[in-house]
């Protein structure tokens, strides 16, 4: 890109030189973009480390739920498939890690589960939906522009529901009162990520990335007012009085 902005000014010492230093402003920015949305994402997707180890240590999988893991495997291996066709490298190493520590959560759940065949089946499924989306993208949509159009779409509308699938967990809490089955850690990270990836989106001029996250802003801060609104109880009487 520098190359071609001394080609195209020439003429001009100082249009070479204004020329140069906007590219390698821009690439600074969306160097900083991509650095923070791997970060904050991979540190979103460690927040299953706490479950790979429990099941680990415990040998079951009891007060673990699959499907986060499955789903979020399918919208990895989705974004991944993005990345590849856009030659994006940003999404294609942080879903290419996402992707593989989902599998390995998976891996691990069917080891230690009680309900194999039903794990099993829900596994081939998805390894038949995967089968599925990759023949209709490639073979049935020749035109790389087509498949990328289409292939955001479907990628942000799965994204956006991953997003909005915990609403009814939060319904429950405003109508408990309690804040405990919630992670203020896995908040913070959604939160960074999410904003993360809007600016990156945003930079690139990619509405599939900017547009599906959205949501992650919106409910990390529906989650923060939560954790403010119904505090545990740890944090009620955090602050003791110091005795004379």
């Amino acid at each position: 890109v520098g190359w071609s902005g001394l080609v195209i000014g020439s003429g001009s010492g100082s249009a070479v030189g204004v020329c140069v230093c906007g590219t390698g402003g821009s690439m600074d920015l969306q160097s900083l973009l991509s650095g923070s949305c791997l970060v904050f994402t991979l540190a979103m997707f460690c927040a299953g480390l706490s479950d790979l180890r429990k099941m680990l240590v415990t040998k079951n999988t009891e007060n673990i739920q699959f499907l986060p893991f499955l789903t979020t495997d399918l919208n990895n291996l989705g974004w991944l498939y993005y990345g590849y066709l856009k030659d994006d490298w940003t999404l294609m190493i942080v879903n290419s890690i996402g992707a593989s520590l989902q599998t390995l959560y998976i891996l691990t759940y069917y080891c230690f589960t009680q309900e194999k065949c039903s794990i099993m089946v829900k596994m081939l499924l998805s390894l038949g939906v995967l089968v599925l989306g990759y023949c209709y993208f490639y073979l049935r949509i020749p035109d790389l522009g087509t498949r990328l159009n289409q292939l955001g779409l479907f990628c942000s509308i799965f994204t956006i529901s991953m997003y909005l699938s915990p609403l009814t967990d939060l319904v429950k809490i405003v109508q408990t009162r309690c804040t405990k089955c919630l992670s203020l850690p896995l908040a913070v990270a959604t939160f960074l990520a999410s904003t993360s990836w809007v600016l990156y989106g945003w930079q690139m001029a990619d509405v599939y990335i900017m547009v599906p996250n959205f949501p992650g802003i919106v409910t990390s801060i529906v989650r923060f007012w939560l954790f403010w609104q119904y505090p545990t109880e740890q944090d009620k009487y955090s602050y003791r009085p110091l005795y004379a």
